[in-house]
């Protein structure tokens, strides 16, 4: 039979547990809300770096594809080569054309020549008929006194008046032949001009169509791994597809999105505690380098409208980027994408 003693040490146990576990409670909460007011942490964060998309400037069948899901690739390697034979005969017949129009060019240069070259002989022909003419005036002159002094007869004064006469016309007509052909310089000339931009035009084509040709082979433009490869030989591509992605693994950072109300605590340089989710007992350290200028939902497709009549005042998260420290030994294990907590440690 339990003594009075036993008794009442019984009765004292529940009481014992009961203050120890309201104790460790206690404890518990002063310290996490002593660790709350040194710290602000989040688990709405992930790895980011920078992705390239492999995309075609131009439509066509591919030749070959070069690389491989998740394959390192370096910058100026060859990924994908599209058939360029519909390229290569368009380019010839562009130059066919300009070949055609080079020759307009020519034979309008050479138009204006043979046109110059006219005007001066038939400048040369109006000096001949003016010194003729000038002969024939003073002719006349001297035939008319003759025929006042009776000295020839009429007939002969008045054929020595009509050469003059004929002269005369002759001149004025050589005159206005060297006018009208002067004139069809400025045509010419214009022709002339006309053909030259016509064939500035055509070399604008070859030099476009040369510059399509090089992009029917479609190089890696930055270093990297292939992230999800969606192209095949044989297959039809269209221009802006985009045919992989490259995913750059020389830079990874981190984008944790606070709360708006534990922003006013957060400061640029403040050093962070970072947990990867897939690598539980690996710990990384970091700072924070910048804020977002708007909040996540800014970024949405379809951004909320706080003016509708709906509205429910929900908290926004603003994106914050944190550098990680000696990111170059972590490499192996970084992946663009991964979900993690951050800590950061308050001034």
């Amino acid at each position: 039979m339990a003594t009075p003693q036993k008794k009442s040490i019984k009765n004292y146990i529940p009481r014992i547990i009961l203050l120890i576990v309201v104790l460790a409670a206690g404890i518990y909460a002063y310290q996490s809300y002593k660790y709350g007011q040194g710290h602000e942490s989040t688990d709405n964060a992930q790895i980011e770096t920078y992705s390239v998309p492999v995309v075609p400037r131009v439509g066509g069948y591919v030749n070959t594809v070069n690389m491989k899901d998740f394959e390192q690739v370096k910058k100026g390697q060859l990924l994908v080569d599209i058939d360029d034979q519909e390229q290569q005969l368009a380019l010839a017949e562009m130059e066919a054309v300009y070949q055609q129009l080079l020759t307009d060019v020519e034979n309008a240069k050479a138009n204006i020549k043979n046109t110059k070259m006219t005007i001066s002989a038939a400048e040369t022909n109006l000096k001949a008929t003016a010194l003729r003419k000038d002969k024939a005036r003073r002719d006349s002159e001297r035939d008319a006194k003759l025929l006042a002094d009776n000295a020839i007869t009429r007939r002969q004064a008045e054929d020595s008046q009509s050469g003059l006469d004929v002269l005369n016309a002759q001149y004025d007509g050589q005159k206005q032949d060297i006018a009208a052909t002067k004139s069809r310089l400025d045509i010419l000339g214009s022709n002339l001009h006309k053909a030259e931009a016509a064939l500035a035009v055509q070399r604008a084509k070859i030099d476009q169509q040369r510059l399509k040709l090089t992009y029917s082979k479609i190089y890696a433009t930055e270093n990297g791994k292939i992230g999800r490869k969606s192209v095949e030989p044989g297959q039809y591509i269209q221009p802006g597809q985009t045919l992989a992605t490259i995913v750059q693994d020389s830079l990874y950072w981190v984008v944790a999105n606070f709360k708006e109300t534990q922003i006013s605590r957060l400061a640029i340089g403040q050093q962070a505690v970072i947990k990867l989710d897939a690598f539980p007992d690996l710990e990384l350290t970091g700072k924070i380098i910048d804020f977002s200028d708007a909040t996540g939902a800014k970024y949405a497709l379809l951004p909320p409208d706080n003016a509708s009549g709906n509205f429910v005042k929900v908290t926004q998260r603003i994106p914050v980027k944190i550098a990680i420290d000696h990111v170059e030994k972590y490499r192996d294990k970084l992946r663009a994408g991964m979900s993690l907590e951050v800590e950061v440690k308050l001034k």
